[in-house]
């Protein structure tokens, strides 16, 4: 069943519409609303179908309130304006945006020096639509560097990772027929634990995924651990097996802030990179980067040429015809605020987290479990003797305040554990930080006067975004 349903059969709500709406249509009249499940017959005035879509989506929540997304929700007026004068480019047309690839280009090459290559110009890598789709290319580029080594009969490749990975990864294992191999939660350890990592490897495993900025907690794997439980691995048994780092979030915060932690393409095992520029990145969405270690790990029968856009132009992406506007916005913002400006602003957002973060555990009712002092993330959950409300409720009442802050469950083996979380981005200030802390101080001895907490599926994260 498509996730979007047609509602064909549905009965049409004809409402009347403000005559305020612009100038009359000449055609229907402005007495009743457009069709909303089929196409209407005569045209509307620019003005009024503005107007009918502008309000249907004011019922859409403030962007700037959700503390649920990890995506941009605010850039600078020049860089709206650069992404206008874009929108019309298509991305993949490189012959006839000439200089729009090259400002592909140098974000690659400005990537591959901030993630410490080797070799930065030896390095190749490409935009993407997101870190998802950086991650489907990464992973296909391990899977064919398997399959060229490979010569066993019926062999089934696998792939090993933290059970805490973005979604995009076992969507990665399912469609391209790869193994997932698990690494569980346990107790207060919740990401990949390296040596676990290193247990499920064998012949068949095409690498492994080091997390750089979990999503369920904020928290940094370990890299250079996995990687050093991998070389010995390879000492033991000869297995090489290249490690591939989902720096979606991480990789725009630690090359800033945490620069004595060692992740990134200093480490030989490491392979390969993502990022989303429209995250930590600070571009709207949608912006992602892949970048390999050099040609070796991306084997070029994966990189299509394509001359019919005119010129003999390289391609190596899930998606084709893109508009180049946030590749744009990504170079205007390497350009615009430099390392020492992306310094600052990571800096202040980690400082907002980790306020609010301390904030939070005063109250009382609240347990942290990260403090927003690796990714600008942190996570915390009821407190013990806390039996009133749960975290779901505490959820659904900052709702009520506009306020979008997910509350789910954790993965195996941590089911019983239940957490809400507040990802920091830029453009939450200090003052709104201060609007958050009033509205939870406030709604509390409200949940302390519940019997106990409202029944609900605890399985059904609420407004869980990635």
């Amino acid at each position: 069943m498509p996730l979007h349903q047609g509602s064909a059969q549905s009965e049409e709500r004809q409402v009347s519409v403000n005559p305020f709406f612009g100038e009359a249509n000449p055609v229907g009249g402005m007495t009743a609303a457009p069709p909303r499940h089929r196409l209407p017959d005569a045209p509307l005035p620019p003005s009024t179908a503005y107007q009918l879509v502008h309000d249907e989506l004011m019922l859409d929540g403030n962007s700037r309130l959700n503390l649920a997304t990890f995506v941009t929700t605010w850039m600078e007026p020049q860089a709206g304006v650069l992404m206008a004068e874009c929108r019309d480019k298509n991305m993949i047309d490189k012959d006839e945006y000439p200089r729009t690839a090259e400002l592909e280009r140098r974000c690659v090459a400005m990537l591959a020096d901030l993630w410490n290559a080797p070799d930065p110009a030896a390095a190749v890598g490409c935009s993407t639509t997101g870190s998802s789709e950086a991650c489907m290319l990464a992973g296909m580029a391990l899977k064919r560097r398997w399959s060229k080594r490979n010569r066993t009969p019926g062999a089934r490749p696998n792939l090993v990772m933290g059970v805490n990975v973005q979604v995009c990864w076992e969507k990665f294992c399912n469609f391209w027929e790869v193994e997932p191999r698990q690494v569980p939660m346990e107790g207060d350890r919740f990401h990949l634990d390296p040596q676990a990592a290193a247990e499920l490897c064998d012949e068949n495993t095409i690498g492994v995924v080091g997390i750089l900025g979990s999503t369920f907690d904020g928290s940094y794997e370990p890299i250079a651990d996995l990687c050093a439980a991998l070389d010995a691995l390879q000492e033991r048994t000869g297995l090489d097996i290249p490690v591939h780092v989902d720096g979606a979030s991480g990789a725009m915060v630690a090359p800033f802030l945490d620069e004595d932690v060692v992740w990134d393409f200093r480490l030989p095992r490491v392979a390969s990179i993502n990022t989303s520029g429209h995250k930590y990145g600070l571009v709207y969405p949608g912006v992602g980067w892949a970048l390999w270690r050099d040609n070796e790990a991306l084997p070029e029968e994966l990189v299509f040429r394509v001359n019919y856009l005119g010129g003999d132009m390289p391609t190596f992406a899930l998606n084709f015809s893109r508009p180049g506007s946030q590749v744009v916005a990504q170079y205007y913002t390497f350009l615009r605020l430099g390392r020492e400006g992306y310094r600052a602003v990571q800096q202040a957002t980690r400082d907002v987290a980790r306020s609010i973060a301390d904030r939070v555990e005063q109250l009382g009712d609240f347990r942290l479990l990260t403090r927003g002092d690796e990714l600008p993330v942190f996570a915390f959950t009821t407190a013990p003797g806390v039996e009133s409300y749960d975290v779901f409720d505490v959820s659904r009442r900052m709702r009520e305040s506009g306020w979008l802050v997910p509350a789910y469950a954790f993965p195996p083996n941590r089911q019983d554990l239940s957490v809400l979380r507040v990802v920091c981005r830029n453009g939450f200030s200090s003052d709104l930080a201060d609007l958050f802390v009033e509205d939870l101080t406030r709604l509390l001895p409200e949940l302390r006067r519940q019997s106990h907490p409202w029944t609900r599926d605890k399985e059904a994260a609420t407004g869980f975004h990635h």
